[in-house]
């Protein structure tokens, strides 16, 4: 992940306002998208977007790979259909659930049965870093790509599309970074997925968003955190301050301007773990947040709870509390009752 330079640059930085430019973008050359007849003109307006039931009590938390897949590649294809063709989404990773395998992933190639994977979150337990995390979000993206476009098989004469990857905006090779690009019968039809981008990618992102005009372009898993730090509140105010915080690595300015080019959230299944036990948080782009707790099997996530906005730890603590599930090893030890 981007990391903050130390306070003493900060320091140093504060008397002279040129520490306030941006840092230079690294070298943007990828593969192109291909032409269509509509890219010489305006793109048609999105179709609107109509009123839907809300979901939140129906959408499930998926236990497995394909079920995430599925679920994912939907809300995408929802979206999209409401005129949403810049989306954003956080997806947990499939690992493997031997002890001596993890964060080993599956070959898009290999005849493995996914049913097997477990899911994990993309954080720290991961031994092997950002490329590690790449391994595991690269298939996983591809997956996705192949079911969103598998509804215009039949426009496309039964033919899928082509898949690509491109890792030319990653230059040092280990920031684990890259760029999926499907290849249809209709050029019209493409669709781009950018792979653990970082603030450094937002260029590239702004370019093959111009080029893609009404083309779905998609973010999975983005470098940067869902919550925000004292830099990243900074950098969003229009102030000098708030320029020298995005030049030390806020957030704010990036967002600012991916938020420009219309990117919204489509679907997020995050976990972490709260009292001992698994959570996770779902959301798609015409839901509430929904909170989930793993039952003490591990075959099932029971509802704990909703949220309007981005439910914070100690909200989970407290739907936790409210339903009355104590810390794990209690449960696990009798004494308390079994989730």
């Amino acid at each position: 992940m981007l990391m903050h330079r130390p306070l003493l640059l900060l320091v140093a930085l504060v008397g002279s306002t040129s520490a306030f430019v941006t840092s230079p973008a690294k070298n943007t050359a990828f593969l192109g998208l291909r032409m269509t007849t509509e890219d010489s003109t305006t793109a048609a307006a999105p179709a609107k977007k109509q009123e839907d039931a809300d979901m939140t009590d129906t959408l499930p938390v998926p236990v497995s790979f394909d079920e995430m897949v599925r679920q994912g590649s939907t809300a995408m294809a929802d979206a999209y259909e409401s005129g949403i063709t810049r989306q954003m989404l956080r997806v947990l990773l499939p690992r493997d659930p031997m002890a001596g395998a993890l964060g080993q992933y599956f070959e898009s190639d290999a005849d493995i049965d996914t049913a097997d994977l477990m899911l994990a979150p993309p954080d720290e337990t991961w031994q092997g870093g950002i490329m590690q995390l790449y391994r595991a979000c690269a298939p996983t993206c591809l997956e996705l790509l192949r079911q969103f476009t598998a509804r215009n098989k039949a426009e496309n004469g039964g033919v899928p599309p082509r898949m690509v990857e491109d890792r030319s905006m990653d230059e040092s090779g280990v920031d684990g970074i890259g760029l999926w690009m499907t290849q249809a019968t209709n050029a019209a039809d493409d669709v781009s997925c950018f792979v653990q981008p970082s603030q450094e990618t937002v260029p590239s992102i702004e370019s093959i968003a111009n080029q893609a005009g009404g083309r779905l372009v998609a973010l999975v898993n983005p470098q940067w955190r869902n919550v925000d730090d004292a830099l990243d509140s900074a950098s969003r105010e229009d102030t000098m301050f708030g320029n020298l915080a995005s030049f030390l690595g806020g957030k704010g300015n990036s967002l600012k301007r991916l938020d420009d080019l219309g990117f919204e959230n489509v679907y997020t299944l995050e976990g972490y773990v709260c009292k001992g036990g698994n959570i996770r948080l779902i959301k798609r782009f015409d839901t509430d947040w929904g909170v989930y707790a793993e039952n003490d099997s591990a075959t099932d996530f029971i509802k704990v709870g909703t949220s309007v906005v981005r439910p914070t730890y100690q909200d989970c603590d407290k739907m936790l509390d409210d339903k009355g599930i104590s810390l794990k090893y209690a449960r696990d030890i009798g004494l308390a009752p079994k989730l």
